[in-house]
C-alpha cells in the first residue's frame, strides 16, 4: 500500500486525466497536508502538459508504432 501522500498525488493525476471535478475533498485535504501549494500546482501543471503534449503528438501521427494505445472517450462525449 502506498503512503497517503503518494496516493493523493495519483488521485490528483486521475482527476486531471479522467473526469474533471472528481477530486474529493478528502484528497484535497491530504494533498494540502503533504504538499505545499506550489508543489500541488507543479504536479497539476506537469500532468496537464504531459497530457496535452501526448495528444498533439498523436494527432500529428508522431507516436511510436509499437506504443500501446488505450482509447478513452472525452468526458461528456458520445
Amino acid at each position: 500500500m502506498l503512503p497517503a501522500a503518494e496516493t493523493a498525488a495519483l488521485q490528483l493525476t486521475d482527476a486531471i486525466i479522467g473526469y474533471p471535478g472528481s477530486l474529493s475533498e478528502d484528497t484535497r485535504q491530504t494533498l494540502k497536508a503533504n504538499f505545499s501549494d506550489a508543489e500541488i500546482v507543479e504536479m497539476a501543471l506537469g500532468v496537464g502538459l504531459f497530457l496535452g503534449m501526448s495528444k498533439v503528438l498523436i494527432n500529428l501521427g508522431l507516436e511510436p508504432e509499437d506504443m500501446p494505445v488505450t482509447v478513452m472517450p472525452t468526458p461528456g462525449s458520445q
